[in-house]
């Protein structure tokens, strides 16, 4: 269908944009329908829906602002954070939600080459726009907007009521389906919040790989949901057990060895052993800070796990120190380790090192403050974990990943 084709364009379009790639990951969350029965557009936090009749009539700008709208309801999960503001007041939480989103789409594209609200097609208020937009509510939350909205309906407060460019009634110009958020299961709901940390975080790995062509800072708020709806405990201990966990299937790759000797070859279990965890440490002063309490914790994995080896490495510009841990020596980690080096900071260091060395980890555990300038390595020949210290909100360009904060 025409309508169908034209949507999938714009999202297409907007994902090969440098300023929208922060978005390219929610845009794909959920199915996404053009319905004959949905007057504009709607989400529940999850799936969206478009109006035929809506997407017909909208110019390419305007179909790509009501694309994006959608998608921040799901990234900044309007639907599920704000039920209880929809419980008390369901039309103040609708048009909350939409302030806070529009002053953000106003400030991506300012000039309106690639998005623009949608104007109104008729009556008196043909040419106006659309949705709700008001500077008062600059940099606010959604909860900080509506109980402006709740004081101003009780008589109390300043200021316009409907806001600049309220449109019509003061509506915004999207339905927000906040019953078939609350119908979801919770195995969805938790499948949902993974979905959207995933997407959200590839977004902003795009983003910053598309910095120097336009895509700009990433939206702080953003990285504000990310850091606090991720305890970095819990992601190392996910990372390492996903990546190093014991498996049940058995391979002939490798003789088991224990009955060699009585001259019978069995195949030995891929998880009867697991191979090399590498912790990389940065030897700034700032990873210091954090280095004990993040060994604990690899200390705490190891032991669950059961490497046949973890290897420690102290790193600047190069490699300053190789320590060596062993199945049951890893409880003596933090008592037995010496932190050397001082130089400058070169991950590469480590990718390079591990290859002159022939080291074939199953993961590496990588620290640092994050003050690497362009040198993250390459090559790398395991799955990495960036563990960054120290305040700095980087996103390392590969692997994964996460912000260490107490």
């Amino acid at each position: 269908m025409l309508e169908e084709r034209k949507l999938q364009k714009a999202k297409i379009n907007l994902m090969r944009e440098g300023k929208f790639a922060l978005w390219s990951g929610i845009m794909m969350v959920g199915r996404t329908t053009v319905s004959d029965t949905v007057p504009t557009a709607c989400t529940n936090g999850r799936d969206e829906a478009y109006g035929r009749k809506f997407v017909a009539e909208l110019r390419e700008t305007e179909l790509n602002f009501v694309v994006l709208h959608e998608s921040m309801h799901k990234a900044f999960r309007h639907l599920t954070t704000w039920k209880k503001l929809y419980d008390e007041d369901s039309d103040l939480a609708n048009k909350a939600c939409d302030y806070v989103i529009n002053l953000k789409l106003k400030d991506i594209d300012f000039y309106e080459k690639h998005i623009s609200m949608p104007l109104i097609r008729d009556g008196a208020m043909r040419g106006k726009p659309m949705g709700l937009i008001d500077e008062r509510f600059r940099g606010m939350s959604a909860k900080q907007v509506f109980d402006i909205l709740k004081d101003e309906k009780k008589g109390r407060g300043d200021g316009d009521k409907n806001g600049d460019g309220a449109g019509g009634e003061g509506q915004g110009f999207d339905e927000h389906d906040w019953e078939g958020a609350k119908e979801m299961s919770e195995p969805e709901k938790e499948q949902l919040a993974k979905d959207i940390d995933q997407a959200l975080r590839e977004g902003v790995m795009n983003q910053k790989k598309l910095a120097g062509r336009g895509a700009g800072d990433v939206d702080k708020d953003i990285l504000d949901l990310l850091e606090s709806k991720v305890d970095w405990r819990e992601a190392l201990r996910e990372f390492v057990k996903s990546t190093c966990s014991a498996k049940d299937a058995s391979s002939w790759r490798r003789i088991n060895r224990r009955y060699l000797s009585q001259g019978i070859y069995m195949p030995s279990l891929i998880g009867e052993r697991v191979g090399h965890l590498v912790v990389g440490a940065d030897a700034s002063g700032s990873v210091f800070d954090a280095l004990e309490g993040i060994l604990s914790e690899v200390k705490g994995i190891a032991e669950e796990v059961k490497p046949e080896k973890v290897d420690l490495l102290y790193w600047d510009s190069r490699v300053a120190a190789h320590e060596e841990y062993g199945t049951n020596d890893v409880s003596n980690i933090i008592n037995s380790t010496k932190p050397r080096g001082g130089g400058g900071t070169a991950p590469s260091c480590v990718s390079a090192y591990l290859k002159e060395k022939n080291i074939q980890p199953e993961c590496v555990i990588m620290i640092t403050d994050g003050h690497v300038g362009g040198d993250w390595g390459s090559d790398w020949t395991a799955p990495v974990l960036w563990a960054i210290v120290g305040g700095n909100d980087v996103i390392a360009p590969n692997g994964k990943t996460i912000h260490v904060k107490d």
